[in-house]
């Protein structure tokens, strides 16, 4: 027994000695451990001033650097997108106080200076036997309608210059869904749903301008229809006729509306803007006049000329231009009876023997409604266009 706890006695012994040896190993490299890393950071330490020196900015610096350049960049950015915006916007309200100003017809345009006439790109077009009498074409300028004195009416495309289709004449009076005559005069609505077609015999007919099939047809005129016109974006018809009136139709409705008397003579001309109203020109009555339709009234405007008004056009809600078979050009004020500015011998003729013909009368005026541009033809086959310089102050006139 005794041996027995002697021996577990220098087992215990060995084994603290173990544990004390493990410990004095550990704490022998603990020490050089701290020496070692001792030095290392001595060493860093000796190094900083050198990268101090190849590198004069901090990381904190370059961070900050690079935020400001960032944020500058943004902000450049969101500026250039402002100004867009702000481009965008002004361009967009101007383009809408433009289309408002147009559609109440108070927006004048000044296409004179653009216009360049090019001769050498005018093209003829043939299809008729006999005279054109009246030439309307589309709002976008892709098809032409053309009638004539034959009786039929012609649609051309005007890109191509090519015919599309043609409405002819027929003999016949029982024939409801032609003319039996010469057809005078054309009008076509602004949105081209509706073309309308008069003449010789009397009576209105109503087309679809796509296909130019006959839709409807209008009686009432005692005598040849002479003039015919659409109010402005606006399915309202207005006819004129020999028999000395003037005749509403509503297209929507396809009916009569009223007749508005007044002329003396045959009514020759007849046009329309976007007003609920009218100017029309009575030939040898002498007079213009111009029809308020709601107010059930009218103005009556003449001139100090001899002769008489054969032709009328509206430059806008405020001036028209007639036109008289002396050779003279009127252009009228709504709230002046006498004309404004008068341009004598427009079309002057002169014959070998130095003289003046009398046969150099206006035959027809148009416009480019609110514009600075009209155009007349005189009865010797030829025409002008003419540019109105300051027509609200003086109503100068030069030929272009």
């Amino acid at each position: 027994m005794a041996g027995f706890f002697l021996k577990n006695k220098k087992d215990r012994k060995r084994k603290s000695t173990v544990k004390s040896n493990a410990t004095k190993l550990k704490k022998s490299t603990n020490k050089e451990i701290e020496s070692d890393s001792d030095e290392s950071i001595v060493s860093k330490d000796d190094n900083i001033p050198d990268i101090a020196e190849t590198n004069t900015e901090t990381a904190q610096e370059k961070r900050l650097r690079i935020a400001k350049e960032y944020i500058q960049k943004l902000e450049i950015e969101e500026q250039e997108k402002q100004l867009d915006q702000e481009i965008d916007k002004d361009a967009i309200a101007h383009r809408l106080q433009q289309d408002v100003l147009e559609d109440v017809g108070h927006l004048q345009k000044f296409l004179a200076d653009k216009l360049k006439p090019d001769i050498e790109n005018i093209k003829k077009l043939c299809g008729h036997k006999l005279s054109i009498t009246s030439v309307v074409i589309s709002n976008d300028n892709k098809y032409l309608f053309s009638a004539s004195k034959d009786g039929t009416i012609i649609k051309w495309n005007v890109v191509t210059y090519k015919k599309v289709a043609k409405i002819s004449g027929s003999s016949k009076q029982s024939d409801k869904k032609c003319h039996s005559g010469q057809v005078l005069c054309l009008a076509l609505t602004t949105d081209f749903t509706f073309l309308a077609s008069g003449g010789h015999d009397m009576v209105i007919h109503i087309w679809n301008p796509e296909t130019l099939d006959w839709i409807h047809t209008f009686k009432g005129h005692r005598k040849q229809i002479s003039a015919l016109a659409f109010r402005h974006k606006q399915h309202q018809l207005f006819s004129a006729s020999d028999d000395k009136t003037i005749k509403v139709w509503s297209l929507d409705e396809m009916a009569y509306v009223e007749t508005l008397f007044g002329h003396e003579d045959t009514v020759l001309g007849i046009d329309s803007l976007f007003r609920d109203c009218a100017v029309s020109c009575g030939g040898r009555d002498r007079s213009i006049r111009l029809w308020k339709i709601p107010e059930e009234s009218q103005l009556v405007f003449q001139s100090n000329m001899p002769a008489s008004f054969d032709c009328v056009t509206m430059l806008n809600e405020e001036y028209f231009l007639a036109g008289s078979d002396d050779g003279s050009l009127s252009i009228f004020y709504t709230r002046k009876k006498k004309p404004i500015t008068l341009r004598t011998n427009s079309h002057k003729i002169t014959e070998l023997s130095g003289s003046v013909s009398k046969d150099s009368w206006i035959t027809s005026v148009a416009c480019v409604p609110f514009s600075d541009i009209v155009a007349s033809a005189g009865f010797h086959q030829f025409s002008q266009v003419l540019k109105r310089l300051q027509i609200f102050n003086s109503g100068c006139w030069s030929r272009t």
